[in-house]
């Protein structure tokens, strides 16, 4: 079995694991510093929205030897606009022009051609109107809500509403976080955005889901024993399944580098980066919520529950008892994967009796101990 195979296995088992519920205030803290640095960012810069957007026209030239900065330079000296030149594979250029109506249009297109050094009827032009592109971004938005709506409903009927409400408030950490991050890199914003952002929400609520499901199954009964608090099961859950959401992202993240950095960087496809980098950004911040806000948030929503106080309360009464007892070590609240089965056995039995801690690993019991 390979090194990561055999991690995952232990992690499943719960002979080792991180604690990521007994260190939710860290990862609180970096996501808040995110957020507040995407907001900031789309605050100060605003997103570069495109022709789909915005109105203006595009203009496709054939094949030239005049650069894209040249070209830019020509284009926004006969609009009065800022323009954004993309070469494409064949040479040519593709010039975008915002803001310009159909007269103007007809002004760029004829001095693009004269300061290239082409003829006239080589340089075509596409109009594209305002309207088109609130449409598309209505329709976007309808579609977020719509998806949002379905997602708690469901969530809440699956599991409960403290799941449904972590779920939303990672997908909106997650939208947040890759529309700041287009603010601030200043990629233009094209309808292939907003598909881009759409998908992600699926990656992002799969690796949450998986979690919640495993979350689900080992809480039942949790009330029956007094050997795990529900932030240990949760960190217990996330830790069964880290390597199966690690292998899901990469999996996911790497095609998608290909189209971001060798597709829109290296071979200067440009139109590639309006979809590659939301899903990059989406399908990375989607696995860190998953992991580091969604359940850890639903650790703290349900330990408010006076059940999961009263829970909590027996749980450290016991590990007390038998710490003083015998001076016996017992785990940290949120780290409980080495505690014996049975506490009072390891406190009273024989000390050549190792197989009593071995027993200990493994899914918490529903027994009363």
């Amino acid at each position: 079995m390979s090194k990561l195979g055999n991690l995952g296995a232990r992690l499943h088992r719960g002979e080792v694991g991180y604690d990521f519920v007994g260190n939710r205030k860290i990862w609180y803290g970096i996501s808040i510093l995110i957020t507040i640095t995407a907001i900031v960012g789309l605050a100060v810069r605003g997103l570069n929205m495109g022709i789909e957007f915005q109105g203006g026209a595009v203009f496709t030239t054939p094949k030239t030897s005049v650069s894209v900065a040249q070209a830019e330079e020509y284009a926004e000296a006969a609009s009065g606009h800022d323009a954004i030149v993309q070469k494409l594979g064949s040479g040519s250029l593709r010039i975008q022009v915002a803001g310009i109506d159909t007269a103007a249009a007809d002004k760029v297109s004829a001095d693009l051609a004269r300061d290239m050094n082409l003829a006239e009827k080589d340089v075509t032009g596409e109009l594209v109107g305002p309207s088109w592109g609130e449409q598309i971004a209505n329709k976007a938005w309808q579609g977020l809500a719509i998806f949002l709506v379905l997602v708690v409903i469901y969530l809440a009927i699956a599991f409960e509403w403290r799941m449904a409400l972590a779920a939303f408030v990672a997908l909106i950490h997650d939208i947040t976080i890759t529309v700041g991050i287009y603010a601030l890199v200043g990629f233009e914003v094209t309808p292939g955005t907003v598909i881009g952002l759409l998908t992600i929400l699926g990656y992002s609520l799969y690796d949450t889901v998986v979690v919640f499901d495993s979350l689900k199954e080992q809480t039942k009964d949790i009330t029956k024993q007094t050997r795990w608090t529900y932030s240990d099961v949760a960190n217990r859950s996330i830790n069964s399944t880290l390597v199966r959401s690690i292998n899901t992202t990469v999996v996911a993240l790497l095609p998608v580098a290909g189209l971001l950095f060798i597709g829109g960087g290296v071979l200067g496809a440009g139109m590639l980066n309006d979809i590659s980098l939301s899903l990059f950004v989406g399908l990375a911040a989607g696995a860190y919520s998953s992991i580091f806000i969604a359940t850890p948030l639903v650790a703290d929503l349900k330990e408010r529950e006076p059940a999961m106080k009263a829970l909590k309360k027996r749980v450290l009464a016991k590990r007390a008892q038998a710490t003083a007892d015998e001076g016996y070590t017992e785990p940290r609240d949120s780290d409980a994967y080495d505690e014996p089965e049975d506490a009072a056995a390891a406190v009273v039995g024989p000390r050549s009796q190792p197989a009593s801690r071995s027993r200990g690993r493994g899914r918490p019991s529903g027994k009363r101990r």
